[in-house]
């Protein structure tokens, strides 16, 4: 029974059994039948997938494909302007007054630089390697390298400001900045150029000065640009134009490039050279007396211009004070300013050529014809005298000019009469900028010809009540050297391309103010302001003399302005002296002006040995042939 029991319960589980397998299996056909909708699915949906991605793929490789490697190769690349190279500033002879040289800016990418050494102490733990320690190295070593230009601390410090980027050092030589590059390739280098003046203060005033600029939010124009001077106003012709380089950056957004990547897109055209009219030798000599004759005379300053009498062409123009180009930190205001272009001033008696080119032109007058000249005039309510006491005296007409006397000056002038005089004035230049090319030129004063009053015609004649600036004053006696045709004075000669080619200045203008024979007779009869006659029969100048030469000019002293009474001073003056070298044939103009020198003093109240000293020089340097003969001595005044 047990037995019967044991199989009846072995049937029974054996039953159950069977019963759980076939439920399982019936289960199971359900269950792989859903598994292989479920796979159908998946694998449409893969399908699907695969059909996105191959269509990806193929607009990838063939349709995107040249956008997506512009834009990669943008990350990886900059685009950087290439400086022109600026054009030279030369003298008459092609002695370098102001040329480039290539130099480097180094500066860092701080931002970079810290995100950088970061990751690699994340990278790299307990190194010692770290911001602080790579700067401290950076700057020990560049600061070695550059031992006068910066010092350690210097560098520490730019190092660790707080910004994203700096500038470290300017104008290293290439070489060095490559070798610094070298040891520490995360230092950035610009590409720049440096503006060198070899002759330091020569010609400085006329020069001018220019230095690297990279303030213009187009970066295409950061580039060497000038500031005074031919340097600023002939910027265009100087600069050329700047070219266009590809790089590859190490991160495309901290502009690091990659040494040797560099790839020209566009060359660089190199500015045009500017040949001057000056001859730097001669600047050198008139820039050096005159700053010592202002310095023995107690002036305040002083200006002077020599030219070649013939074409207006300015071959030396001082100022007694100017500046180093070179060295931006000691420049002033003073300094900078060109007097000789830009300061008019009322130039006393050299202004009496006019009345004197005036009477012989009209045949009022002949050297040797005589006037009565007293010892005052009435003009208006001013009463005029001579600068020394005097009766009446007997004048020749040379008299007059050779002894400088006012009032023999306005007795011509009135026979003259205001209208012609007038536009003589305007025929000399005066009242009108010369067109030299230089920056802040003035055009000085004289009184429109509605607005002269009463006593005006008792003043310019004699160098009061109009202005002019010492080029102006030296181009008055070139009309008078050059057989009475007025040149309008310049200073550049002609412009240098890239290519070689020489474009030479347009011509200047010129205007015929007497005729030949006029000048030619005030020329000869100027020469008496140099005699060295015996008493009356001396004229104002005969320090001017130069030896084997005959020297035709005229002395001035024109008062000046008191600036605390705004009245004309009694002991401030404009010392002037023009002249021309030799008289018999002209070959240079000398214009000088001393500012309010000590008049007490033996060379403070001429300007005539100045002259002297200048002119001696311009016959030996340029072998001027001696004159034909001494000049004739001439009566001035008749006894």
């Amino acid at each position: 029974m047990a037995s019967s029991r044991g199989q009846g319960r072995s049937r029974a589980g054996s039953a159950r059994r069977t019963y759980a397998a076939g439920t399982r299996s019936a289960a199971a056909r359900r269950g792989n039948g859903g598994n292989r909708g479920r796979f159908s699915v998946v694998r449409l949906l893969l399908v699907a997938v695969l059909l996105v991605a191959g269509v990806k793929l193929v607009q990838v490789q063939w349709f995107d494909a040249a956008a997506l490697s512009a834009a990669a190769e943008r990350q990886r690349t900059q685009t950087i302007d290439i400086p022109a190279q600026r054009g030279s500033i030369v003298d008459r002879n092609g002695a370098k007054l102001a040329f480039s040289v290539e130099v480097r800016t180094l500066s860092v990418n701080l931002k970079a630089l810290r995100k950088s050494m970061t990751d690699f102490a994340a990278k790299n733990p307990g190194t010692k390697r770290t911001f602080d320690t790579e700067t401290a190295e950076a700057a020990k070593y560049i600061a070695g390298k550059l031992p006068n230009v910066i010092g350690e601390q210097q560098l520490l410090d730019l190092f660790h400001k707080q910004a994203s980027f700096t500038y470290l050092v300017n104008n290293v030589e290439p070489s060095v900045a490559a070798d610094i590059v070298k040891h520490f390739a995360w230092i950035g280098v610009e590409k720049r150029a440096l503006r060198e003046y070899p002759g330091g203060s020569l010609a400085a005033n006329i020069v001018g000065a220019a230095n690297w600029r990279s303030d213009d939010p187009d970066v295409s124009k950061h580039n060497l640009h000038g500031l005074i001077g031919l340097e600023l106003v002939r910027d265009n012709d100087l600069a050329g134009t700047p070219g266009r380089m590809l790089v590859n950056t190490k991160n495309g957004s901290d502009n690091v490039v990659i040494p040797g990547t560099e790839r020209d897109l566009q060359a660089a055209v190199p500015g045009s050279d500017l040949e001057l009219t000056v001859d730097s030798d001669l600047q050198y000599e008139v820039q050096r007396q005159l700053s010592d004759y202002v310095q023995q005379s107690h002036a305040k300053g002083g200006q002077a211009v020599v030219m070649d009498s013939k074409t207006g062409e300015v071959y030396a123009l001082a100022n007694d004070k100017t500046f180093d180009p070179n060295d931006q930190t000691t420049w002033t205001a003073d300094d900078l300013n060109n007097p000789a272009v830009t300061t008019p001033f009322e130039p006393g008696s050299v202004n009496k050529v006019v009345t004197a080119t005036g009477a012989i032109d009209e045949g009022i007058a002949t050297p040797e014809s005589t006037v009565q000249v007293p010892g005052s005039l009435q003009v208006a309510d001013k009463t005029v005298h001579d600068a020394w006491t005097h009766g009446t005296q007997t004048f020749t007409t040379a008299g007059i000019f050779a002894k400088s006397s006012n009032i023999g000056t306005l007795l011509l002038a009135q026979k003259i009469g205001e209208e012609h005089y007038s536009e003589l004035l305007k025929r000399f230049g005066l009242g009108q900028r010369t067109g030299v090319g230089l920056p802040g030129e003035s055009a000085g004063v004289v009184p429109a010809r509605s607005q002269w009053s009463a006593t005006t015609f008792g003043n310019l004649p004699i160098g009061q009540g109009l202005s002019m600036t010492v080029l102006q004053m030296a181009g008055m006696y070139q009309a008078i050297a050059n057989d009475g045709l007025r040149v309008e004075p310049r200073i550049v000669k002609a412009k240098v391309n890239p290519d070689g080619t020489t474009v030479p200045e347009p011509a200047p203008k010129s205007v015929q103010v007497v005729s030949p024979q006029t000048a030619k007779t005030v020329r000869d009869m100027m020469r008496a302001v140099a005699q060295n006659g015996k008493g009356l029969q001396k004229g104002t100048a005969p320090t001017a003399a130069v030896e084997g030469y005959q020297i035709s000019g005229k002395t001035g002293t024109g008062q000046q302005v008191d600036p605390r009474t705004k009245a004309y001073s009694d002991h401030l003056y404009n010392i002037t002296f023009a002249g021309i070298l030799p008289a018999d044939h002209p070959r240079f103009v000398v214009g000088i002006r001393l500012d309010a020198p000590d008049t007490t003093l033996p060379v403070g109240h001429s300007a005539a040995p100045l002259f002297h000293s200048i002119a001696s020089y311009l016959t030996q340097r340029y072998q001027i042939p001696l004159s034909d003969g001494p000049s004739p001595e001439v009566p001035l005044i008749v006894q």
